[in-house]
């Protein structure tokens, strides 16, 4: 799975605040969601539809990863 659109970032992202929601006064996001967090607003700046897996750090590889083995298992 070479490329990853906008939509199954987001996705992931949501489904990691549901699984752990913002917490504390400034609402801070889970590890998982705060590290797809950052390849998902380049995207958005750069107004891209696709992304790259390689692209992604370590942190966001996984959490993507994981995202999708609890999902589509």
């Amino acid at each position: 799975m070479p490329d990853l659109t906008v939509m199954e970032i987001e996705a992931a992202i949501n489904y990691w605040r549901a699984r752990s929601p913002s917490r504390g006064e400034d609402l801070t996001l889970c590890a998982q969601a705060s590290a797809l967090s950052l390849p998902y607003a380049r995207m958005i700046v750069e107004r891209r539809d696709h992304l790259d897996r390689a692209e992604l750090t370590a942190a966001a590889r996984d959490a993507f990863d994981a995202y999708r083995r609890d999902t589509f298992a």
